[in-house]
């Protein structure tokens, strides 16, 4: 999936860009203020009855009821297809209180893999892992767990990481289906109205308040019948075909993207999104004061754009604009056309579109960019390589183009 298609994954602000929307916020912000203060007070009732009461079907539905009131409502469709004998649950992750919610309609447990231990683990829902080092070592003793009597069955989410449940599903881990031969598919719907459901800068004490903020936050649970493992598959076939129910039953995506392409894309976002008030970190923006306008984000990329124009003069300004609406970033845009991306576009004096055919400041011969790479380099060496080819190329083209337009002879220049 393109870069575009990750972004649409993920909600990386808070607020509405509709300005109606925006707008109805504004006007209810009064309302979800004194909701969050009294829904925070409700909460330490509901984490108090919770802890009293012995798990049973009563304190299920008294704490289900309380939650409602904090605006968390489930709903809960084909009961019937739920496996009452299933040891493993596999669900797609939309938000940080999944687990909590599936808890509210049947027991289960759900291991806390990384984050916070002790209290605050418990505290969640999660079940606290014994140490073990390495994603094998965890496995082997979940499997311990599922095959032992009596214990409550698993919750595992398989994409290890939250999407904002409207486009796709991450790439699902094999090792959950290393578990059991048969496990219990459960497809979660989430919408909430206004608000984002989260963004990838919040924690979870964040995604709690903005949760008691928000008018509700609807849980939309429905149970798929119990799928097993064929004789030939492998666990990622096995999870691959998990996957596609769910996608499927959903009306979503199954991409191949993983956790770790969304924690890449994350980290290029923050450091090419120049710091500007222009350009705000959604993690930052503060309600009701930090709104984009439209005039100064065209100001910007006009700016950007004319940035890559004194180094590639030849490109027309329009296939710029393009690009760096997509890439967001000076240098990936000079190295995207530099690659030749897009493709080449003639301007009125006949250049192409990376000025390396015809009509140069000089009647010589045009200068000749040494290609880039192809492809990603899978090592930190092959990147770096790549990356200098690049900068090299860019640098040759930028001094041959300057002796060029001022006559200038090479052997004389240093």
């Amino acid at each position: 999936m393109e870069t575009r298609g990750i972004e649409d994954m993920f909600d990386f602000r808070r607020l509405p860009k509709d300005g109606l929307v925006f707008l109805l916020l504004l006007i209810y912000f009064p309302v979800g203020l004194c909701l969050m203060l009294i829904r925070i007070f409700v909460g330490v009732h509901v984490f108090l009855v919770s802890c009293a009461l012995p798990e049973c079907f009563v304190r299920r539905f008294i704490v289900r009821t309380m939650c409602s009131v904090l605006g968390m409502h489930v709903r809960q469709q084909n009961p019937r297809s739920r496996d009452v004998n299933a040891k493993l649950y596999i669900c797609n992750h939309v938000t940080e209180f999944d687990h909590n919610i599936i808890n509210l309609l049947t027991p289960c447990n759900t291991p806390q893999l990384e984050g916070s231990t002790g209290f605050v683990c418990w505290a969640r829902g999660f079940m606290e892992m014994p140490a073990a080092s390495g994603r094998g070592a965890v496995g082997e003793s979940l499997q311990s767990y599922c095959s032992t009597e009596g214990t409550l069955p698993l919750l595992l989410f398989p994409e290890e990481d939250t999407t904002n449940g409207r486009v796709g599903l991450l790439k699902f881990s094999s090792w959950p289906f290393s578990l059991m031969e048969s496990i219990q598919p459960v497809a979660l719907r989430v919408t909430r109205p206004l608000i984002a459901l989260s963004t990838p800068d919040s924690s979870w004490l964040t995604e709690l308040l903005w949760t008691f903020f928000a008018p509700c936050t609807v849980y939309h649970v429905s149970w798929l019948p119990a799928v097993s493992r064929q004789d030939t598959e492998s666990d990622q076939e096995f999870a691959n075909k998990v996957q596609e129910l769910l996608a499927c039953e959903l009306g979503l995506v199954s991409t191949k993207i993983t956790k770790a392409d969304k924690a890449e894309h994350i980290k290029r976002k923050r450091h090419a999104v120049p710091q500007t008030p222009a350009a705000v970190r959604p993690g930052s923006i503060r309600l009701g004061f930090m709104v984009q306008s439209s005039a100064a984000e065209e100001h910007r990329i006009s700016r950007m754009a004319q940035q890559v124009k004194d180094v590639l003069p030849h490109v027309p300004l329009n296939v710029i604009t393009k690009d760096l609406e997509k890439t967001n970033c000076v240098d990936t845009t000079i190295t995207n056309l530099l690659e030749n991306k897009e493709e080449p576009q003639m301007e009125d004096s006949g250049t192409s579109t990376f000025g390396l055919s015809t009509n140069t400041y000089s009647s010589g011969p045009a200068p000749t960019i040494k290609p880039a790479a192809k492809s990603f380099g899978k090592s930190p060496t092959d990147r770096h390589l790549s990356l200098q080819e690049r900068k090299e190329a860019l640098y040759n083209f930028a001094r041959r183009r300057y002796i060029e337009k001022h006559g200038l002879d090479e052997e004389n220049i240093q």
